[in-house]
């Protein structure tokens, strides 16, 4: 058995042993799939543009507060994913 493979039963031992417990490893896999699958269908879906719409801030104030937070999220921040500057970007799943 590979490393891979022993680390694959591994997991789905302790899962059935945690059936209760979601988190597998560093995340919940089940839950990463749904949510990709759902971002995929709405992106798809043509409400995109509906939805950006309805977001936009209502008034100037709402949208310098939202400029305020997002200058805030970005001080925290350690940079840009270097995989984006990549010719190809992001490899798709």
């Amino acid at each position: 058995m590979s490393g891979d493979e022993y680390r694959d039963d591994a997991g789905r031992q302790q899962q059935q042993q945690q059936g209760r417990d979601r988190v597998q490893g560093e995340g919940d896999y089940d839950a990463a799939r749904r949510y990709d699958k759902a971002a995929r269908e709405f992106a798809q879906s043509g409400q995109v543009d509906e939805a950006a719409r309805e977001a936009r801030p209502a008034d100037a104030e709402q949208a310098e507060e939202l400029r305020r937070a997002e200058r805030e999220g970005q001080s925290h921040a350690k940079g840009e994913d270097p995989l984006l500057d990549r010719p190809g970007g992001i490899p798709k799943p």
